[in-house]
């Protein structure tokens, strides 16, 4: 069933408070996420090679249990790995053909590593667990059964378009800490970056966690002439954006001086996973890279979760996928809320409901864009397939 409805709310940018959250590339629950979807398009990938589909598998149970470090101005060292808990659900064998899950596994979550956190060594800095087991045999069989896959799960997801300014900053402001542009002109500033955006009237105010790396800091000083020159250059990208009043930024505001290392924040390579936080799969950001609580929010994690049956995932990114192709080609809508419903089964691209809430420009009526919103989420639900396809490739970014 398919529903056009007017929404009945206020638009997220004419509520007078919005509070946005972005965890970025090192925080301990967005590393958890990213490997454990790196690891799911490599098993599609050979699944695909070696049996021509993909199999079974949900690898969205993870869990990276923090190590130890001793920090000094200068340096230091770790006394103890990270550990890295890989688990739930793989087909590691069908029609008498095997693959190695477990490599699989291990060499992704290591490349992952290595690509994106520039001082972590995937062979010293971290130990691998995995607890995977074959899947249920009822939920395996659906991979077995012809035609389109029927979804495993009977969940609810939501998805949404556009972005507000406040959710626009506060994920870019991410990307531009993490980008390689701004490491190579600030090598000291590590991968763990936490952004929070409050947004009162036309006011912004952005809070950044993010570590100077002990290796680049020799003294208390040194630490704060450098947090302060950080400071500015967010400031100053910040003041690109013309849809506030003023800007403030916060930065690391747990510092005090005097206290020597126990008054900064300091890691020896660039994540508080060495040492002072664990992660996990599905507390991080949402599919769209953000944590909105303005917004309306699914509970289903998508890292990691197979992606020809699983709707957890298919639908979580879909509903935003369908949400910006109605923004975008619909002429009178302000904001738009698509809402899908599956029920454990039924074939992925027959939902029991997908409603699309849409909050209009004046001038406009229901009438005006419901036959078009309607085409647009039969069309994207016609093409699943290959949007699954796309999904098993890793061609969204979900974190």
């Amino acid at each position: 069933m398919i529903v056009v409805e007017t929404f009945r709310g206020k638009s997220v940018t004419d509520h007078r408070v919005e509070i946005v959250e972005r965890k970025g590339t090192g925080h301990p629950d967005f590393i958890c996420d990213s490997i454990m979807e790196a690891i799911s398009v490599a098993l599609s990938r050979e699944y695909r090679k070696v049996f021509g589909t993909v199999l079974h598998h949900n690898i969205d149970k993870g869990l990276l249990a923090a190590g130890r470090t001793e920090v000094t101005f200068g340096g230091g060292r770790l006394t103890k790995p990270m550990e890295l808990i890989i688990g739930d659900r793989a087909t590691s064998s069908a029609g008498g053909r095997k693959i190695p899950v477990r490599d699989i596994a291990v060499t992704s979550a290591k490349k992952w590593i290595r690509d994106n956190l520039r001082f972590v060594d995937p062979e010293r800095h971290v130990r691998y667990r995995l607890v995977l087991a074959p899947g249920s045999e009822e939920l395996t069989d659906i991979f077995r059964r012809p035609g389109t896959r029927g979804a495993n799960d009977t969940s609810a997801l939501i998805g949404y378009y556009p972005l507000s300014p406040t959710e626009q900053a506060v994920f870019d402001i991410e990307r531009f800490l993490n980008s390689r542009a701004f490491k190579k002109r600030y090598p000291e500033t590590g991968e763990d970056i936490k952004v929070m955006g409050l947004r009162t009237g036309r006011t912004l105010d952005v809070t950044v966690a993010m570590p100077l790396l002990s290796p680049f800091v020799k003294t208390e000083s040194e630490y704060f002439r450098r947090k302060e020159l950080i400071r500015r250059e967010i400031e100053k990208f910040l003041g690109r954006y013309d849809k506030f009043s003023s800007v403030r930024i916060d930065l690391n505001t747990l510092d005090e001086g005097g206290r020597g290392l126990g008054g900064i924040y300091v890691t020896l390579l660039g994540t508080s996973a060495e040492g002072g936080d664990s992660g996990q799969v599905g507390r991080g950001n949402r599919v769209n890279g953000l944590i909105s609580v303005n917004r309306p929010m699914g509970t289903e994690a998508a890292a990691g979760k197979n992606p020809v049956s699983h709707v957890g995932k298919i639908y979580n990114i879909l509903a935003h996928k369908t949400a910006e192709k109605i923004y975008k080609n619909v002429d009178g809508i302000r904001e738009v809320y698509v809402l899908l419903l599956s029920k454990i089964g039924t074939p992925i691209d027959r939902p029991t409901m997908a409603a699309a809430q849409v909050l209009l420009h004046g001038g406009f009526r229901l009438g005006d864009v419901s036959k078009q919103v309607r085409v647009i989420i039969e069309r994207e639900l016609a093409d699943i397939e290959d949007f699954c396809e796309s999904l098993s490739a890793g061609t969204y970014a979900i974190c």
